[in-house]
């Protein structure tokens, strides 16, 4: 039985198979694929997390969620609940923007759910908490230092929140890719990181500007919720290109070289935005560097998951050489249109049918992500068993949907 003949995309096309390593072919399936007459075996157990990544993670979590509450209710202190509760519900508008943007470049590989809300949880609770704490003793200790309110809030702005706010941020990125670093197979997976911890954090902050200047609140969310909504995406992500450009090195320790750079980037961008406030021009600086800079940057996201769909189709291509993946398989899952028109027709066999076509899409990206990773030479020491994992769960998923449709007919 063939996916629908729905005509796909000349993009969609598989690229050239890659070339072998020499000995280390795939495995070869024992049967047909896409038959119905697999025969069974022993479903793999998946390998098991690090326990220390584990708990680094479900702590960071915790942390999260505690110093979110704790931050809330300094801003429901500094504003009051009613200012507090108005701006939370206007925060939502470029919170569900940024959310949306984030989905769109995570299509290829979503990562885990964990660890997306860990990363929110972060920049929410954390970063945004750190920053508040160490931005008011900054303009303080300027202010006593100077003794003028002006050099203090002019220093806070454009020189310590980039510090101390991109650092704090850029941390939660450093803990999730130290945590499960096998979820970062390269830029592409750092940006939604690094996205996901500057959209918490920008959600909150935004909370407390439009609570704070609740009479002005039209005035603040045009500045920060229909032009800048972005703003802190586009500063942290330098650290998330960073931490993925270092993920693909063979060095373990790649990224402490790479953090800092990107760190950097991310503080001069960061600085360059505040400072842009007080030169009495700001919205011509919008103009004439912030817009190229975001239009930029969506260039270059668009440009990566390019590169990231030309890598799985060609890895996919080995596997469907091997016998595992039939060619219009490959054709399929190596584009949107395609992997939409196979959800849609597995759809006719029920719930069921459509959950398992989904398993098989994931199975088949992580396939094509881990034998990258091990062409690359950065493949864990599990490798070889997480590729088999994969390929039964690819053969399970395939049998599932096949024989759901069939008694759907």
């Amino acid at each position: 039985m063939a996916f629908p003949p729905e005509p796909y995309p000349p993009s969609a096309r598989p690229a050239r198979p890659t070339a072998y390593l020499a000995g280390e072919q795939p495995q070869t399936a024992p049967w047909g694929a896409g038959g119905l007459a697999a025969p069974a075996q022993a479903p793999w157990q998946p390998p098991r997390p690090r326990r220390g990544g584990t708990v680094l993670v479900a702590v960071g979590t915790g942390v999260g969620v505690l110093a979110l509450i704790v931050t809330i209710a300094q801003i429901a202190a500094l504003t009051s609940a009613g200012a507090a509760l108005v701006g939370g519900i206007v925060a939502l508008v470029p919170l569900t923007a940024v959310l949306l943007g984030i989905r769109w470049i995570d299509r290829w590989e979503p990562e885990p759910r964990y660890a997306l809300l860990f990363a929110f949880l972060w920049g929410a609770g954390v970063s945004t908490l750190v920053s508040i704490w160490l931005n008011t003793a900054f303009s303080t200790a300027v202010y006593y230092s100077t003794g003028n309110l002006e050099t203090a809030e002019i220093l806070g702005a454009a020189l310590g929140a980039p510090l101390i706010e991109e650092t704090a941020k850029g941390l939660g990125v450093l803990v999730l890719f130290l945590a499960r670093r096998r979820y970062f197979d390269g830029p592409v997976d750092g940006i939604v990181y690094a996205a996901m911890v500057a959209a918490g954090f920008a959600f909150v902050e935004n909370i407390l500007y439009f609570g704070r200047a609740i009479e002005m609140l039209p005035q603040i969310f045009v500045m920060r919720g229909i032009l800048s909504p972005f703003a802190h995406v586009m500063f942290t992500v330098a650290i998330g290109i960073a931490l993925g450009l270092a993920a693909r090195s063979r060095s373990s320790l790649a990224w402490v070289g790479a953090l800092p750079l990107g760190w950097l980037v991310a503080v001069l961008l960061h600085g360059l935005w505040n400072g842009s406030t007080f030169t009495g021009s700001f919205f011509g600086l919008y103009v004439v560097v912030q817009v190229p800079l975001f239009v930029g940057a969506i260039v270059l996201v668009v440009w990566l998951r390019r590169r990231e769909r030309r890598v799985i189709t060609g890895r996919l291509v080995e596997y469907a050489r091997a016998g595992w993946l039939a060619p219009h398989e490959v054709t399929m899952l190596g584009s949107f249109p395609g992997r939409r028109a196979a959800m849609s027709w597995a759809a006719r066999g029920g719930p069921a049918a459509k959950g398992a076509m989904r398993d098989f899409q994931r199975s088949a990206t992580a396939l094509a992500l881990g034998r990258q990773r091990f062409a690359t030479g950065r493949a864990e020491p599990s490798y070889h068993h997480d590729e088999r994992v994969l390929l039964d769960r690819v053969t399970t998923s395939r049998t599932s949907f096949l024989r759901a449709l069939s008694g759907a007919r």
